[in-house]
């Protein structure tokens, strides 16, 4: 238990009190979170065996990838769990557990599709320096500034909730601790520090995508001096990375870019976000890009025929 702060768990009420769809939730959420693992790892284990994919690009994207199994299972089982309790309880170091962890990866893939827009950027619009520019070196730098950017947004909401006195009730009408649905059950006045957590979080959204479109915009302006088959491989990797972009940016601009309120719809915001769109992105990447669908196959492939040759061994 906090000084001055008598609460040390909260409720959380989750998405439905219906037990037939609670059912139905339940094994919706798991089959998506186990193609999201097994989407995301796939494409980690896929880039990391294939030297065929050692581009700058398809590091991040593995980057990208791994951030997306840890942001999703931050979420998703605690979730799916919950849709089995009659009373969905979370502690108090718990919940800040989560918050922390998800802003933290959150803020991170934010800052990574920053880093990923530059390199297509660099790729399409210099590519005569692609390899010198984005070295390993200088991607590795560029990942650590993506994650030390959400560590920093992570800490910052982290320190304001933290400091925050709660008072009863302490049930959230929500499945998971977020910024929003905490903030309205402090005993206190939370006007100035909803427009921190809004300068911090909605505005950083607004004005990274923002940006995000305009280099994408500049990008796929510079396309007209390319070939045909130039211009159709580098608008399928475009096309991938603003799908991803969009998706995940327009709910949490809806989310975070308002004053301390909550309404019905926001769980349903989230569920995109958090656990629909890190399952998408597996399939928005290798659908439309032919060297990773190669890959894959050539690696699964592989595998299986391991698999077969063992198998008969035993026999």
């Amino acid at each position: 238990m906090r000084q001055n702060n008598n609460i040390t768990e909260f409720v959380l009420l989750g998405l439905s009190q219906d037990p037939g769809v609670q059912k139905a939730l339940f094994v919706t959420f798991l089959l998506t979170y186990f193609m999201t693992m097994v989407g995301n790892l796939l494409i980690v284990v896929t880039i990391i065996s294939s030297p065929s994919l050692g581009s700058p690009m398809y590091f991040l994207l593995a980057c990208l990838s791994l951030i997306d199994a840890v942001y999703s299972t931050t979420i998703s089982p605690k979730l799916i769990v919950d849709l089995f309790c009659d009373k969905k309880t979370i502690s108090f170091p718990a919940c800040m557990g989560q918050l922390f962890i998800d802003h933290l990866f959150g803020g991170a893939e934010i800052f990574l599709l920053v880093v990923m827009a530059y390199d297509r950027y660099v790729a399409i619009c210099k590519p005569l320096h692609y390899l010198t520019i984005m070295n390993r070196q200088v991607c590795i730098l560029l990942l650590m500034a993506a994650v030390t950017g959400g560590f920093v947004h992570s800490v910052f909401q982290i320190v304001v909730v933290y400091s925050l006195p709660f008072c009863s009730p302490n049930v959230i009408d929500h499945f998971v601790c977020d910024m929003y649905p905490l903030l309205e059950l402090a005993c206190t006045d939370t006007y100035f520090i909803g427009l921190t957590v809004v300068v911090n979080g909605g505005a950083m959204c607004m004005v990274i995508f923002i940006i995000l479109l305009i280099s994408y915009g500049i990008i796929l302006n510079s396309l007209k001096t390319y070939s045909q088959e130039g211009r159709r491989k580098a608008l399928s990797t475009c096309s991938s990375h603003i799908t991803m972009v969009v998706l995940f940016f327009v709910p949490c601009i809806f989310m975070y870019v308002r004053p301390v309120s909550t309404f019905p719809i926001d769980k349903f915001m989230t569920v995109f976000y958090t656990v629909i769109t890190p399952m998408l992105n597996p399939l928005i990447y290798t659908l439309r890009n032919s060297e990773m669908r190669n890959a894959i196959e050539k690696l699964l492939g592989k595998k299986l025929t391991i698999f077969r040759i063992r198998v008969s061994l035993l026999v």
